[in-house]
Formats: C-alpha cells, sequence, structure tokens
C-alpha cells in the first residue's frame, strides 16, 4: 500500500503544475491535496498522517479525483458538497460554487438581522441558498426568502433547506421579481453576490472558473460588470423597511465604483467593508 505523504507529494506537484487552475494562494495546492485524500480514505482531514498506508481503492480513488482537479473541476463538484459557516451544502455542476470568501457578507448580514424582532432578510441570486440558509441557521425568528433567476439553482437550493432542516423559502425569479408585493418597505436586510465579471473579461478567468461556473453567475453582460448592482441598488428602496441595509459583495477592484452607485440611488451610510479570512473580497453596504 502506498503512503499518504508520498500521494499527498504526487498530488501537490500534478495540482501546481496545472495551467487550468488558479494559485493564489500559496498553499492552496496541500490543502485541497489533503482533503480530497480524507474525503477518498473517508476520514476527517485532521485524522491524516502522512505515515498512513491508504488501501489500494483509496488510492486510486483519490488519483482519480486529483485527476479530475487538476483539469480544473472545483472540489465542491468532485465531492459533492461545499462547507460554509459550518453547514453542509449541496454543490451541483449549473449552480455557483459556495466559497469561503463569502462567509464576510452572511455575518454582515446575521449580525444586522440579530439586533431586529421578527426581521425579513432576503437573498437576491441565492445559487443553491449558501447565503440564506446560513443566515436561517444563525438566527432566529428571522424570515428568510431566497430568489434566483435559475430554476435549477432553487431546486438546489430547497433540497439544501431539506436537508439541514432549515426553514427558508426559496423562489425562481430575476432579482425582487419573484418576491411577494406585501414585502414592499418590510424587508430588514437585502443580500446580494453577483455576478460582476465585465463581459469582456470571461476569457481571462481561468479554467477552474470559466469552464465550470454557468456564464450567468459570473456575469451580467454589462462592460462594467456592474449591472446588477445597479438595479439592485436602484429597486432596493422600495422593499426596504427605514433603517433596512443593502449588502453586495464585489471584488476589490470594484468596490469603489460600486459604492458610487449605490450612493446615487438614495441610500445612506454607504461605505466598502473588508473582513473574514479571506480578504479577497469587499461588502459594501448602505441603508435606506
Amino acid at each position: 500500500m502506498a503512503k499518504a505523504k508520498d500521494l499527498l507529494a504526487w498530488a501537490v506537484k500534478t495540482l501546481k503544475a496545472s495551467p487550468a487552475l488558479d494559485h493564489w494562494q500559496s498553499d492552496r495546492e496541500e490543502i485541497e491535496s489533503e482533503e480530497l485524500l480524507a474525503f477518498a480514505m473517508e476520514v476527517e482531514v485532521d485524522d491524516l498522517d502522512p505515515g498512513d498506508e491508504v488501501p489500494a481503492r483509496a488510492a486510486r480513488r483519490f488519483q482519480a479525483m486529483v485527476a479530475r482537479r487538476a483539469k480544473g473541476e472545483p472540489v465542491q463538484f468532485i465531492e459533492g458538497y461545499a462547507e460554509f459557516r459550518g453547514i453542509q451544502l449541496i454543490a451541483k455542476p449549473g449552480v455557483f460554487v459556495p466559497r469561503d470568501s463569502t462567509e464576510f457578507l452572511a455575518e454582515q448580514a446575521v449580525r444586522r438581522l440579530r439586533r431586529r424582532r421578527r426581521a425579513i432578510a432576503v437573498d437576491l441570486a441565492t445559487g443553491g441558498g449558501t447565503v440564506a440558509l446560513a443566515v436561517a441557521n444563525e438566527t432566529r425568528g428571522v424570515k428568510v426568502i431566497g430568489t434566483d433567476l435559475s430554476a435549477r439553482a432553487i431546486r438546489v437550493a430547497r433540497q439544501n433547506a431539506a436537508r439541514l432542516g432549515l426553514r427558508a423559502t426559496f423562489v425562481t425569479g430575476d432579482l425582487f421579481g419573484g418576491l411577494p408585493r406585501d414585502l414592499r418597505g418590510k424587508v430588514d436586510v437585502i443580500t446580494l453576490h453577483p455576478p460582476y465579471v465585465g463581459r469582456r473579461e470571461l476569457r481571462e478567468l481561468p479554467d477552474e472558473i470559466r469552464r465550470f461556473e454557468p456564464a450567468h453567475t459570473l456575469t451580467d453582460n454589462s462592460v462594467d460588470g456592474l449591472g446588477l448592482v445597479d438595479r439592485a441598488a436602484a429597486e432596493a428602496g422600495e422593499w426596504l423597511k427605514p433603517g433596512g441595509w443593502l449588502l453586495i459583495e464585489v471584488s476589490p477592484d470594484r468596490a469603489t465604483a460600486a459604492t458610487t452607485v449605490i450612493r446615487r440611488h438614495g441610500l445612506r451610510d454607504v461605505r466598502s467593508t473588508a473582513g473574514g479570512e479571506f480578504k479577497v473580497t469587499r461588502v459594501v453596504v448602505g441603508r435606506r
């Protein structure tokens, strides 16, 4: 039987050599190799020991998964799930992959909602329900609604809610289009992780994103990538209650422009915030 340390060394070398991956984090290949080997062996990552002998079947499974990852397929798709703020979410092709960087958006929403009684939270472009379900999991008495243009994404979000036993409603619609009209002026927090890649920038994305993420989850087909940000900010005032918050995740290079767009639509206390473990995104906030 092969030793874990030998398989991990091979995997790290394979992933580092892959042109399909974005090597933005210095130890990313080590982290992903350990995660995949633990998954193949059906153990926790913390229980892995470099001196462990890996059964032949698990070794073959691991090698096949590394080969898939080296072609760009996200780890979440290979394993079938993603971990996000302590909950396990189904990850399927055709639905945007949950990322650790979005945890700060969920954190900001939870912090504001915990201060309010019988609050209402709306997550736009919810995908598989990532932020909406994190909010439902970490608050009490909050009515949570997620919307998405993709019927496939909404099906996955509902499956996630059922698996986790969390109360959240998911509806198909374009931004606010699927929401009940009687929520106008009553929403406490609106969250949005929009597709903010400019249409001309799509070809510059690494294969692991461009080939495996649906195009509509990456770009809104605007030149600057702020088309949905503009629409959400323009319509948010109709849905937020006085003092309610709009929270939008964007890339650092778009934070200033997004702040300008949101302020232009009359929201107050608009600012760009950074936080969380991976400070690779910004959350622009503003309130009615």
